[in-house]
C-alpha cells in the first residue's frame, strides 16, 4: 500500500471520528482548508518545478 493511500485512509478515519463528536460543519471546514493549503502550495510552484515533481512521481511508480 502506498504512503498516500495510508494517509488517505487515516484522514477518512479521523474525519469519521470527528463527525461523531463535534458538529458536522467543523470537519468539513477542516477538510476544505486542508485541500486549499495543498492546492495553493502546488499553484505556488513554477511550471518547471511542477514538471520535475511529476517526473519524480512517474519514475517512482515505474520503479515499483
Amino acid at each position: 500500500m502506498s504512503p498516500r493511500m495510508k494517509w488517505g485512509i487515516a484522514g477518512v478515519i479521523i474525519a469519521l471520528i470527528l463527525f461523531g463528536f463535534i458538529p458536522w460543519y467543523i470537519p468539513v471546514i477542516v477538510l476544505i482548508i486542508a485541500l486549499a493549503v495543498a492546492g495553493s502550495g502546488w499553484r505556488a510552484l513554477s511550471p518547471s518545478q511542477r514538471r520535475r515533481i511529476r517526473e519524480m512521481r512517474r519514475r517512482r511508480e515505474i520503479g515499483r
